[in-house]
């Protein structure tokens, strides 16, 4: 079987509920792909089986276009494997993806990434600006974590929560990239999205000579607190990932 064309019927042994997320996740990743926003076969997005302590993320060594709802291996917040798969996942992934899955209920997928633009905003001391449009609507939800080297070792998952804290759904991981976690794959999947623009946006404004026009913080603030009020709405961001899914297998010449 080809790895990028999953198969129409649900295997008999996966519930219609983890069915739906599976292909849910699977398109996440090759949105991902299809962005440009991939490290080779590095990086990681998973999504928690509502009602347990399970995870699905990407078997490693495949690259993001490679993903099928079928391939997707879950493992328990520790890394382990809790059904048969000949793939294993990214152990640079588990402490990281398991760390806050096992910590913030209110955070069932994480998307990490270093694209050229997030990354060089993690190197920065200042970190992300909330002057432009997108960079206002992060205000209020970025924390920061000092880098320790590849995320690898268990001691450092307190400290990367003790940074996340309980109310931020962004994590600079400073010299490196970010992790960002929200309800839903798609709602992650935007505030990925919002996040990757923000980046770009401050790092062409910081190539023109000349001054920002500085937002105040109130108005950066409102900013944020009127897009969380869409994205908690019942199908805004639904409706933002069902369209950047439709384009994707649109360009490709995929059925929709």
């Amino acid at each position: 079987m080809d790895l990028a064309t999953p198969t129409t019927a649900r295997p008999p042994h996966i519930a219609q509920d983890e069915w739906a997320l599976r292909q849910q996740l699977a398109d996440c990743y090759h949105l991902v792909d299809f962005f440009g926003w991939t490290e080779t076969i590095f990086n990681h997005i998973s999504a928690r089986l509502p009602g347990t302590d399970h995870y699905l993320v990407n078997p490693f060594g495949l690259n993001y276009d490679e993903v099928t709802p079928e391939n997707l291996i879950k493992v328990d917040v520790d890394g382990r494997k809790v059904e048969p798969s000949p793939w294993d996942g990214n152990p640079a992934g588990f402490a990281l993806h398991g760390a806050i899955h096992a910590a913030r209920e209110d955070i069932h997928c994480v998307i990490h990434t270093h694209t050229t633009a997030v990354s060089a905003i993690a190197l920065k001391r200042a970190g992300f600006g909330h002057d432009d449009f997108y960079g206002a609507q992060l205000t209020g939800r970025v924390a920061y974590h000092a880098f320790e080297g590849i995320t690898l070792f268990a001691d450092e998952k307190p400290r990367m929560l003790a940074s996340l804290g309980q109310d931020k759904h962004v994590l600079v991981l400073r010299n490196h990239g970010i992790a960002v976690g929200e309800i839903d794959i798609p709602r992650t999947f935007f505030l990925l999205w919002t996040v990757q623009r923000a980046a770009e946006i401050q790092l062409a404004a910081g190539a023109i000579p000349g001054d920002n026009v500085a937002l105040p913080h109130a108005i950066s603030q409102r900013c944020a607190d009127l897009t969380q009020q869409l994205i908690r709405g019942d199908d805004f961001a639904d409706k933002f990932f069902a369209a950047m899914v439709r384009q994707m297998r649109s360009r490709r010449g995929a059925p929709r």
